[in-house]
């Protein structure tokens, strides 16, 4: 724990809230939980950091193989740059874009009808 906290700490993450927020204004078009991603910069630093998905666990789906991995991946996109692993990270980003882009094997959520599975296999056979 540090000795000193230079951001004051509050119930929930704000981009969290900030993803509510926009949500309920329709600011944020296709896409739900499963797009938004970050990196806690409470704890980024030299040696640790945190990177995840932000989102809730959705147990309404669970186990049922049709949720985005998209804030997953893009949170392991986010720590794979940290690490300094920037070309790959790079190529995994256009393969992505390439993905939702074509807009065959997208997820529900983002007006699609591929689920989970499908999604992430397409993004491995683009790279």
């Amino acid at each position: 724990v540090p000795h000193r906290v230079h951001r004051p700490l509050v119930r929930g993450h704000p981009g969290e809230q900030l993803r509510h927020a926009l949500q309920r204004l329709g600011r944020l078009g296709h896409g739900g939980d499963g797009v938004f991603h970050r990196v806690d910069h409470l704890v980024v630093g030299d040696r640790v950091a945190v990177f995840e998905a932000v989102h809730g666990t959705a147990p309404d789906i669970a186990g049922k193989g049709i949720a985005n991995p998209l804030a997953v991946i893009l949170s392991s996109l986010l720590m794979l740059d940290w690490m300094g692993e920037t070309k790959i990270s790079a190529k995994i980003r256009t393969a992505i874009h390439r993905v939702l882009n074509e807009a065959k094997h997208i997820t529900g959520d983002l007006g699609g009808k591929a689920g989970t599975a499908e999604f992430t296999q397409a993004i491995i056979d683009v790279l």
